[in-house]
């Protein structure tokens, strides 16, 4: 199998996520996706959280399967700050599906809770890890010459940073919609990267 059809999976990670993001509140009654978070669907005690991990069941492994295999093709690539970008990328991953699945939030305890506390600080690192890559990825693409890159990274990056301004300065009503900017642009970025791989924009394939 070459390594290149891996990158099947960045999509069906994507497609797995967006199917738990539209269809868990219909388990979860009075759910509001414009103010509540996407973790709220998930969090342990939420009526929809069992829903929402079968839905989002491919979303992680999938994800995962998919940067790795990018990692191993972006040996092809000469530029080191688009492969450091990559590798970034693939550390957030790790961080995000071990992170979440350590502590996830809890619904019916405050941000004070010791493991509501520890879901934070792996929000934190995921964006931490997502703002370096993305920035190092526009860095890189544009040395590497890789045009389409650079505009989906820029477009991501662009999408993340709008998350976390527009929960600060917009009303608690549209925080859910401002969260969701940051949370769908690491995983398109994913995808993004699988789809290159698919299509061998990182170079010859591996058997």
């Amino acid at each position: 199998m070459k390594l290149t059809k891996l990158g099947i999976c960045g999509i069906i990670s994507l497609l797995s996520y967006t199917a738990m993001v539209v269809f868990s509140p219909l388990a979860y009654p009075g759910y509001d996706w414009l103010s509540m978070a996407v973790s709220d669907l998930s969090a342990v005690g939420a009526p929809s959280a069992e829903l929402a991990g079968q839905l989002n069941a491919l979303y992680g492994p999938c994800g995962l399967v998919s940067i790795m295999a990018v990692c191993v093709a972006s040996q092809n690539l000469k530029t080191k700050v688009l492969r450091l970008g990559i590798y970034f990328f693939a550390a957030m991953e790790w961080i995000s599906d071990v992170g979440y699945k350590l502590f996830p939030w809890v619904a019916d305890a405050d941000s004070s809770h010791p493991q509501n506390v520890m879901h934070l600080i792996v929000t934190a690192l995921v964006v931490i890890f997502s703002l370096a890559a993305l920035i190092l990825s526009i860095i890189g693409a544009k040395k590497e010459g890789m045009k389409s890159l650079f505009i989906w990274a820029c477009v991501c990056l662009t999408a993340m940073l709008l998350g976390p301004v527009g929960t600060g300065i917009m009303p608690k009503a549209v925080f859910g919609l401002f969260e969701r900017f940051s949370t769908f642009s690491a995983v398109t970025f994913n995808a993004v990267l699988g789809t290159f791989l698919l299509l061998g924009k990182f170079g010859k394939s591996f058997d």
